[in-house]
């Protein structure tokens, strides 16, 4: 297995920190912004530049805002980006830096590879120094080429009312009545996105000022949103066990539409691969060719959520909530088969291990008791 690229940062206070987060991670660094800054990209051909996975990749970037007078350090900044774990034959390669807290304006940009501004050690002309003009932006604006920063929200509203559109006709069609469990559905909404959140600040461990802009993790959602459900169920004296299976299939259709919008959008990529079935994308800093992660995790819930929707239309199931947590296990276990193939590095083996345990019994557990309940 490849090793995941890394930047590394210069010495420029100013520079915003490579992340490797979760779900909308990026976006929310983004909006936590609110200074100026300009980013600028250099491409090369990983054929020409990376010989093994553990050779880096060094690019300079030197900028100067025009007609900049005086001494500002803010009208100027030297930086390097350094790249590891590039695999040899994976195409053309985007390196982009993001420099923050410069003064507003028109820059000159020059980059280069640190080879190409002393030459080869073997006496070959060094790779191209290239020149952009390029100026400054909001902070959130700022970003490598091939990432859609409208598309991870856009695509997660509209997996959000399928899902809500499709409980609505299930239920419709099962009990003839989806008002109220509709009202329950969208508070657990509400309070899944809430639980995303503290989940993302309880593994990150960061304190409840960042909840503003902190990232969401879809694990946080599953548990808050459905046990909100659940709940509110009880409460409305709607049955349980006929709603969580309800939900199932519109929750996994809705996950197989946001997924693809953390591909556009940057967030949870994939591990560089030289691969032709990978997929040219970037996580806003290093574009290269992946293993698009998100898309295969997006093929598993639509699976599940296609399954999931015929075993409800077959007929009364034997066994009211044994199709909502079978699914529920059914996409833990392709997600945790993914993670490897993600960009981050989990801190142990063992927690993914028990986790597919688990879950895989779950399942099991899930199909023998709708086959045996009479």
């Amino acid at each position: 297995m490849t090793a995941a690229p890394v930047a590394r940062e210069g010495a420029v206070p100013t520079a915003e920190a490579v992340t490797a987060g979760g779900c909308a991670e990026k976006l929310a660094d983004d909006l936590g912004g609110d200074q100026v800054g300009l980013s600028a990209t250099y491409w090369l051909e990983s054929d020409e530049h990376v010989r093994t996975p553990s050779e880096p990749v060094t690019v300079r970037f030197v900028g100067r805002r025009v007609g900049a007078t005086g001494q500002d350090p803010r009208d100027r900044f030297d930086r390097t980006e350094r790249v590891e774990g590039l695999p040899p034959g994976s195409g053309r390669v985007s390196i982009t830096t993001k420099v923050v807290g410069v003064n507003a304006g028109q820059w000159q940009v020059a980059a280069a590879p640190v080879a190409g501004i002393t030459g080869c050690p073997d006496g070959r002309p060094g790779p191209p120094v290239r020149r952009v003009t390029t100026r400054t932006r909001p902070a959130p604006l700022l970003h490598g080429p091939g990432v859609r920063q409208a598309a991870w929200p856009a695509l997660v509203l509209l997996g959000v009312l399928v899902a809500l559109v499709t409980q609505a006709l299930l239920l419709q069609r099962s009990v003839g009545a989806w008002g109220g469990a509709m009202t329950v559905s969208v508070v657990a909404v509400v309070a899944g996105y809430l639980a995303a959140k503290f989940w993302y600040l309880a593994l990150h461990r960061q304190g409840l000022r960042r909840f503003v802009v902190a990232g969401t993790c879809i694990q946080g959602f599953l548990l808050g949103g459905f046990g909100t459900l659940a709940v509110g169920s009880l409460l409305t004296g709607a049955p349980v066990g006929l709603l969580l299976d309800a939900t199932a299939p519109g929750v996994f259709l809705a996950m197989a539409i946001g997924r693809p919008g953390c591909f556009l959008g940057g967030c949870c990529v994939g591990r560089p691969t030289s691969s032709r079935w990978g997929l040219w994308s970037s996580d806003r800093r290093i574009g290269v060719r992946r293993i698009p992660v998100q898309l295969l995790e997006a093929a598993i819930a639509i699976a599940i959520g296609i399954g999931a929707l015929a075993l409800f239309l077959a007929g009364p199931l034997p066994l009211p909530g044994a199709l909502f947590f079978g699914a529920v296990a059914a996409y833990t276990v392709g997600r945790q088969l993914l993670f490897p193939l993600r960009r981050e590095s989990r801190r142990t083996s063992t927690g993914r291990l028990l986790t597919l345990a688990a879950a895989g019994l779950v399942v099991v557990t899930a199909v023998l008791a709708s086959v045996l309940v009479p």
